[in-house]
């Protein structure tokens, strides 16, 4: 009884700061000013909802991976679908949850958009590296 106790607490911490650290990643993107060009080739025009998040990570799948967003981007892709498994099941539960989630699911979007940006800027400063050789 107690191993399983000890296992319970340890997976409700975890999973405590997991979510820690996903909101304090969207919030440091929150702050990021996004560019024209990822607004035409998103659509975006201003904040970006839950629905935009699938769209934007299969752009990010077509751009060169930027090294310093790859564990950023897995964990906030995680914590999307948690988010949605939680959507379909606990909010119909408790409807008060449902604004909070799709909440935070537009703040996974919205850091998948600034992962973007991030990642058109860093290929595009590349090619210009390399054309002055």
């Amino acid at each position: 009884m107690m191993p399983a106790l000890i296992l319970a607490v340890s997976l409700v911490t975890l999973l405590m700061f997991f979510v820690s650290y996903c909101r304090s990643l969207m919030a440091a993107s929150s702050r990021h000013t996004l560019s024209a060009e990822v607004r035409d080739v998103t659509g975006i025009k201003t904040l970006p909802s839950a629905r935009d998040f699938v769209k934007v990570m299969q752009l990010l799948a077509l751009c060169p991976e930027h090294p310093e967003d790859r564990a950023g981007l897995r964990a906030v892709s995680l914590y999307y679908d948690i988010l949605n498994m939680a959507q379909t099941t606990i909010a119909r539960v408790v409807p008060a949850l449902s604004s909070w989630m799709e909440h935070e699911r537009a703040g996974c979007a919205g850091f998948a958009v600034v992962a973007l940006d991030r990642r058109i800027a860093f290929n595009r400063e590349a090619l210009l590296r390399e054309g002055e050789f």
